[in-house]
């Protein structure tokens, strides 16, 4: 047993967390900063924690992370960091020579309490940012929050310091991108193209985290937003939200400064919140939806229904940030499955109020939020009585283990397999591919666990 002390009865904890189902602030930030092209993030912070959130998004995509850091030193620890940050700003467009340097800042530099606008003010004052290059801040203090606090930030400063309206209204629907992989936003910009709506997606990590080999370094992939479209935002006549927790403040800000109406919506997994998008997409961008887009629902529909017996009753724990479990969770009770463990490490109401709706005909299920929502209770809950599936990321692969229970993995982050950046989860393909990957998981493990005589070679 790799989790031997994990025992069914539970503690109320007040003050622990054992095992968190979430990582810090500057990570989301991080990552959120890639979805802009030519941008490279940087970590006002210590070279601990740059290494530590570099190597954590690498180890997922098995790609190279580009950020730098301010590199704090004893003293700027005591002093702050201000002279670290303007050096950094001019050593980074004189050697690197991005279009944007997108600053976040660590539990380090705000516990000192370092004022982000004054340093790059200052910055701007000493003449270290060059004409037509950028420097763009968030608050990231990772003692609060979670990635997705931290990605939302993040995507809410391309807002405040990008878009920009002018008199004439677009006809074009900006796509606010949650945390997603890079195939969940290709996929989403894949069917906006066939219903041939004009969208604008922001932040855009396709191209940039999936980027083909070709044996030539690029420092910055071809891929990302560009600044262009990133101003142009502000013109556009409607933005999608996809996520509340990690968009809803930033299509906020875009409405305020630039009167761009919106509509928060979930992200596009299964077959529900996809209709949801799509409905949404086709009535803002005033396009019809082809019939293509109505075939691949039909295929999923016709997946589902051809192997309903196999999903039909199965018991479901899951774990990971609460815009990916919402509309998993829908998902999989129109399959007529029971998610009965649900844990985010993210606080918020709304997913507590969405989980309840969602989940209102399972009265044995179990769900919580914050930071004592952690893969320890899990392990609890499951020893009370088992499940037959879990998804979720990496970290539940002991309990996995332990319990002898099958396994599919999704979210973030996922360091022990590779290739989920390149296969979507989202739309109605996405979807077909989710159904697939849970159908042979479970069959695996009927395959691997039954008696002899039940052993079969057709399904």
């Amino acid at each position: 047993m790799l989790l031997r002390h994990t025992t069914p009865k539970e503690i109320d904890r007040q003050a622990l967390t054992i095992n968190p189902a979430k990582t810090c602030q500057p990570i989301g930030a991080m990552y959120a900063a890639l979805g802009l092209h030519g941008c490279l993030p940087h970590s006002h912070g210590s070279q601990g924690c740059c290494s530590y959130h570099r190597s954590a998004l690498t180890r997922h995509f098995k790609e190279p992370v580009m950020a730098a850091t301010s590199s704090f030193s004893e003293g700027s620890s005591v002093f702050g960091g201000s002279a670290n940050l303007v050096q950094a700003i001019d050593t980074i467009f004189t050697v690197y020579n991005p279009d944007i340097i997108a600053a976040h800042t660590t539990c380090l530099s705000e516990t000192i309490g370092d004022d982000m606008t004054q340093i790059v003010s200052k910055a701007h004052e000493d003449g270290v940012v060059p004409e037509g290059k950028h420097v763009i801040y968030c608050n990231t203090p990772s003692y609060v929050g979670t990635h997705v606090t931290g990605y939302a930030n993040q995507v809410t400063a391309f807002v405040k310091f990008f878009s920009k309206a002018t008199p004439k209204k677009r006809n074009v629907v900006n796509l606010v991108a949650g945390w997603m992989e890079p195939a969940d936003m290709r996929e989403i910009k894949r069917m906006a193209n066939v219903l041939e709506a004009r969208t604008i997606m922001f932040p855009d990590m396709s191209d940039v985290l999936d980027a083909p080999l070709d044996g030539k370094h690029h420092m910055y992939p071809k891929g990302g937003t560009t600044i262009p479209d990133m101003v142009a935002t502000g013109d556009s006549k409607f933005s999608i939200g996809l996520g509340k927790y990690t968009t809803e403040d930033a299509c906020i800000l875009l409405d305020n400064k630039c009167k761009v109406k919106f509509e928060v919506v979930d992200i596009p997994i299964g077959l529900k919140a996809t209709d949801r998008f799509i409905t949404s997409l086709s009535r803002h961008a005033n396009v019809p939806v082809p019939d293509a887009i109505t075939d691949e629902r039909g295929r999923l529909i016709d997946f589902i229904a051809d192997n309903h017996g196999h999903f039909y009753g199965k018991r479901v724990a899951l774990w990971g940030d609460p815009d990916t479990l919402i509309p998993l969770c829908e998902f999989l009770v129109s399959m007529d499955m029971r998610p009965v463990y649900i844990v985010t490490g993210t606080p918020g109401k709304p997913f507590d109020e969405r989980m309840a709706a969602i989940l209102k005909d399972i009265p044995e299920v179990k769900f919580m939020s914050g930071e004592r929502a952690d893969m320890f209770r899990m392990h609890q809950w499951i020893k009370q009585e088992g499940v037959d599936l879990l998804i979720g990321n990496t970290y539940g692969k002991y309990i996995a283990r332990d319990e002898n229970t099958p396994f599919v993995r999704l979210g973030f982050p996922i360091a022990d397999r590779a290739g989920h950046n390149f296969n979507p989860k989202t739309g109605y393909v996405g979807a077909t591919n989710l159904a697939i990957d849970i159908l042979n998981a479970l069959l695996d493990h009927r395959d691997r666990t039954c008696a002899e005589e039940k052993f079969e070679f057709q399904l």
